[in-house]
């Protein structure tokens, strides 16, 4: 069994996304716990708006329990899976959301906690989750008989660190661009294990049509011909943060483009015709196995929604007078007020008394005259 989760924000997305089929075969809505809006995608929201009073960021707390194909959990296997994760993370009573996914016949349930507490007005703190994870993890496969899960955290028992896996942000520019995380990797390493400098490294990769730049929250990024950004220290097999470091030293990282800057450049590049055979077969299939609704897809309905959209606002924008017209329509029903009349002006060698014509007189004095 392996347990992932993070804290995140945007509710409207994330709640979205569970009801949406996408690639899913089957999508089953198990429970809706407390909050007023009866629906998934109105529940995620409502939690993340009742953060409002809080200082929190990601208020929300997205988990996914997934298991093997041959040992899929029962209803009364997954409420306790639910249950004991939602404890160890200090979680209980929070409202939630949990939702089942089936695809290509694996199951696996996301789970979506609110973080705030109302009682308090902060969010609960979430020290030490992936340890957290790990031990319900453990704890469920001997309760359950499942087979065991080598993790990096819990019960080591003096083995290595298992390798990384890829995360879902990589798992989806994989399937943008066509390039794997492990291909991406082998290549990477094959060039950093042929070169001896920095210098020689960037030389390597800009003859792949591939560009090194300076990254946001990482030193070293690689910008590959799709536009994908890959972190050094993470593509060279068995190198260290600090290994990169010092091999990296005879550059300034100053002088390197930034990723937008080299995803620009890349992007501007004709795009490149080297996708294996394989990879378009795996496009292909994927692509004709895809749910369809009256022949379109969901990006080609979204072009279309659009396009209609921008014809309506046309016609109304066309339909609407001019100010021009305005005053034409107007122009006969329109009356126009006379001038005023112009009191005349007096005589040069007239004298005006201010005292007697200008000023009004006092009330008591015109009362006692």
């Amino acid at each position: 069994m392996i347990i992932k989760a993070k804290a995140r924000a945007n509710g409207s997305q994330l709640g979205t996304y569970l009801v949406s089929p996408g690639q899913n075969e089957r999508i089953e809505v198990i429970e809706v716990r407390g909050v007023a809006a009866p629906d998934v995608p109105g529940a995620v929201r409502e939690m993340d708006a009742v953060a409002i009073c809080t200082r929190a960021k990601k208020p929300l707390y997205h988990a996914s329990i997934n298991t093997r194909v041959e040992e899929r959990l029962t209803p009364q296997q997954r409420a306790r899976a639910v249950d004991r994760l939602e404890r160890e993370l200090g979680f209980t009573g929070q409202p939630r959301v949990v939702v089942v996914h089936v695809k290509k016949d694996r199951e696996h349930t996301h789970v979506v906690w609110s973080r705030t507490d109302l009682e308090h007005g902060r969010a609960l703190r979430i020290d030490h989750n992936f340890r957290k994870h790990e031990t319900v993890a453990r704890e469920l496969e001997k309760e359950f008989g499942h087979g065991r899960v080598q993790g990096a955290h819990v019960e080591r028992n003096g083995q290595d660190r298992p390798a990384r896996t890829p995360g879902r942000d990589e798992m989806q520019q994989a399937s943008r661009t066509g390039l794997k995380p492990q291909q991406a990797k082998e290549q990477i390493t094959e060039l950093w294990r042929s070169t001896d400098s920095g210098r020689a490294f960037q030389a390597a990769i800009a003859e792949m049509g591939w560009l090194l730049a300076r990254g946001d929250r990482r030193d070293f990024v690689i910008v590959d011909a799709y536009g994908g950004t890959h972190s050094l220290a993470r593509r060279v097999e068995g190198a260290t943060a600090k290994h990169v470091r010092d091999r990296m030293a005879d550059i300034d990282i100053m002088h390197l483009p930034t990723v937008q800057e080299a995803r620009a450049q890349q992007l501007a590049r004709p795009a490149p015709l080297n996708v294996s055979e394989p990879d378009l077969a795996e496009e292909e299939k994927r692509r004709r196995n895809a749910p369809r609704s009256d022949g379109l897809g969901w990006t080609d309905r979204a072009g279309l929604v659009q396009q209609e959209r921008s014809a309506m606002n046309w016609v109304k924008a066309a339909s609407r007078p001019g100010p021009s017209e305005k005053k034409l329509r107007f122009a006969d029903d329109r009356k126009v007020p006379p001038a005023p009349s112009k009191a005349p002006a007096p005589e040069s060698g007239e004298k005006r008394l201010k005292f007697f014509e200008d000023k009004k007189p006092d009330k008591d004095i015109d009362r006692e005259r």
